[in-house]
């Protein structure tokens, strides 16, 4: 070493021996193959160690990393019978609120549907819909129940007489077929309309858009519910009213995965046979369900459908293959939803269907047959280890981080003072485009 100050001297040496040490640093195991420590790797001084935060990005179905984040600390410190209730959107009897606040209240209920048996008029809707958050709000939940309705529009619209009366979705069909992309603005603003609406009653979610793709006079159940028999056009207008129900704030369910259009027989009454190559579904159910995927749906609901191609004899809803189908194949990240568990092609002795569609990969029950019991199957089930919990922690995960997504959203997004009227002239905009 040339004759320097002693003081420089030192510090050459321990630099020296400093990086001599680090070279000789590999694999803890003995390894050297490029292994963190190893020769060549240059640690970050600033590293920690920690996990990056959850950012506050939105995942495609609408919720940020850092709400699925906050979702799923909330529901791993449920009890059992608060887990089974967060996956549960409960079917209640009668018109009082009361009734409908208190089954949420001592089940622990994600929500309820309001159908047309539990509906009066307006101030009587009103007023559910506030005793039910009231109470979910008591129950200490930070985030909104699911409020839902089947609001379609033509038959199916269980507000009917209360609300703005919009035409059946095949007439939204009809118009982006006519008018290509000035008819899909058409309809996401009338879906717009009709959500701002839904909200200043009180709801959170709405059962629609269908996405079935119609075979006609055949189709004895969906018939004007579809937008279109043609897959193209049915997947535009899936798309717009996608869009439109979104940007009000309102969690719309696209229904009725993978397809009910081809059904020759009734979900409510039987489970239909649907004989369909996975060619033939690709082609012909699944675009809608894409596009709506797409446009970043925040629900899909499954329905009852036996399908050759994915588990012939199984109800879709019960079925692992169509859970596969929907995350795998169309990538779809959001929450999916059983159709109603209190219809005929589920009721069949033997079965379990609360138990069955969980452990199948639903996320939220319908309105099961007897919610009371229902929530006691799914807790007991939770407690001896037939449910597993983790499944049932990422299902009830999943519902809470789009309720906190509804939340944001819908303070971010006011419903105007005149939702109401703003909701009358889009569904009169749909029957004047369609002339």
């Amino acid at each position: 070493m040339p004759n320097l100050p002693a003081p420089v001297r030192l510090l050459v040496v321990a630099v020296f021996a400093a990086l001599l040490t680090t070279s000789c640093v590999g694999d803890p195991s003995g390894g050297s193959d490029g292994d963190a420590g190893s020769v060549g790797s240059t640690p970050d001084p600033t590293s920690t160690g920690a996990p990056e935060p959850p950012s506050n990005d939105p995942l495609p179905w609408g919720p940020t990393e850092a709400e699925l984040a906050k979702a799923q600390e909330t529901v791993r410190s449920m009890s059992p019978a608060e887990l089974a209730g967060q996956v549960i959107v409960g079917r209640w009897h009668g018109t009082e609120p009361a009734t409908a606040a208190a089954m949420v209240a001592d089940l622990h209920l994600a929500g309820v549907q309001l159908t047309g048996d539990n509906i009066v008029d307006r101030a009587q809707v009103s007023a559910t819909t506030a005793a039910v958050a009231e109470a979910f709000e008591r129950s200490g939940r930070s985030f909104p129940p699911v409020i839902g309705v089947d609001q379609e529009g033509g038959a199916v619209a269980h507000l009917s007489g209360i609300s703005a009366e919009f035409p059946p979705f095949a007439t939204s069909g009809a118009i982006v077929a006519q008018d290509g992309r000035a008819g899909r603005r058409t309809v996401r603003a009338a879906m717009r309309a009709m959500a701002f609406e839904l909200r200043e009653l009180g709801f959170t979610w709405v059962f629609a858009p269908v996405a079935d793709v119609t075979i006609g006079d055949a189709d004895v159940t969906i018939g004007s519910r579809s937008p279109s028999s043609d897959p193209k056009v049915a997947a535009r207008a899936v798309r717009a009213a996608v869009e439109g129900y979104g940007d009000a704030g309102l969690v719309s369910t696209t229904k009725h995965f993978p397809g009910h259009g081809a059904a020759t027989a009734d979900s409510h009454e039987t489970l239909p046979e649907i004989e369909v190559s996975r060619e033939q579904l690709e082609s012909r159910e699944l675009p809608p369900f894409r596009a709506a995927v797409q446009a970043g749906a925040p629900a899909v609901m499954i329905g009852h459908l036996g399908v050759s191609s994915l588990a012939p004899g199984v109800p879709t809803s019960l079925a692992p293959e169509a859970y596969d189908l929907l995350r795998d194949d169309l990538g779809f990240e959001g929450v999916a939803i059983t159709d109603s568990l209190g219809m005929g092609a589920v009721l069949t002795p033997g079965r379990r269907p609360a138990v069955e569609a969980l452990a199948a990969g639903a996320d939220l029950l319908l309105m099961p047959a007897n919610t009371p019991e229902t929530h006691g199957v799914v807790t007991r089930a939770l407690k001896s280890g037939e449910l597993d919990r983790e499944r049932v922690e990422e299902a009830a995960a999943r519902v809470v981080a789009v309720q906190l997504w509804q939340q944001r959203t819908s303070r971010e997004r006011n419903v105007p003072d005149d939702a109401s009227a703003r909701a009358a002239a889009a569904a009169q905009d749909l029957l004047d485009a369609s002339y």
